[in-house]
């Protein structure tokens, strides 16, 4: 079927950019960031995507009797590598868009 003018012109960007957009999102999920805590007694590595990678955890800071502080590092990695890969995941979009912002994806 064919689009008059500009609305064949648009319908056409619109399919370009969401093969973009798939391909960007493949290339993320491929892509890890890293965040560490506890003067990186705890690292934990995360997507682009947004999923937990890996979390590795340095034996020495294994402390029955202190549970708590462990379970807060971790925390506290994990926030931040999701944070991480949430500004990269911003960033290649903003590449993708000229810096436009589209609503959901920023």
């Amino acid at each position: 079927m064919k689009f008059p003018g500009n609305i064949g012109e648009m319908l056409s960007q619109a399919s370009k950019m969401k093969e973009n957009m798939e391909a960007m999102q493949a290339e993320l999920e491929k892509k890890v960031v890293e965040a560490n805590a506890g003067a990186g007694m705890v690292c934990v590595r995360a997507s682009g995507a947004m999923s937990i990678v890996s979390v590795k955890i340095d034996p020495s800071i294994v402390d029955s009797n202190d549970v708590e502080m462990l379970e807060d590092l971790v925390a506290s990695a994990a926030n931040e590598a999701l944070r991480k890969a949430k500004d990269l995941a911003k960033e290649e979009l903003s590449k993708l868009t000229g810096g436009l912002s589209i609503p959901g994806f920023s």
